[in-house]
């Protein structure tokens, strides 16, 4: 079941405490779960962050250009997904694997955000950027 690390990440950031400051929430974690916690919550993060940039080009873009990024959107999650899958194998059915597949998950959703936050700040005549 490849879904069952992505699934564990997603209950872990569900149920994430509040704590002030991610990096020290992991210098304070003594125990995985403690840890998965933490790195849940830094998903959690980052992925409000890349909604929220989502719905921002999403409003910004024309009819047309809005039906290609929900397509390439909905790409990139399952590519995304099947990606950190592959990355996380070596630690499959061990305690690590949630904690590395959010942190693999995380790392990627970051990526995109950036990917999808350049086209809302186009550089003029940037030709490829923002004609949607």
């Amino acid at each position: 079941m490849r879904l069952r690390p992505l699934l564990l990440a997603t209950l872990v950031c569900a149920t994430v405490p509040a704590w002030a400051d991610s990096s020290a929430c992991m210098d304070n974690a003594s125990t995985q779960m403690a840890m998965n916690e933490c790195v849940g919550r830094e998903l959690k993060a980052a992925d409000q962050k890349l909604n929220d940039t989502y719905r921002t080009l999403l409003s910004k873009v024309s009819k047309e250009g809005a039906e290609q990024l929900r397509k390439a959107q909905r790409a990139w999650l399952a590519w995304r997904d099947a990606q950190c899958t592959f990355d996380t194998m070596g630690t499959r059915g061990g305690s690590i694997n949630s904690m590395q597949t959010a942190m693999c998950v995380e790392k990627l959703t970051q990526a995109q955000t950036a990917h999808l936050a350049a086209q809302l700040h186009c550089k003029e005549g940037d030709v490829s950027c923002g004609g949607q």
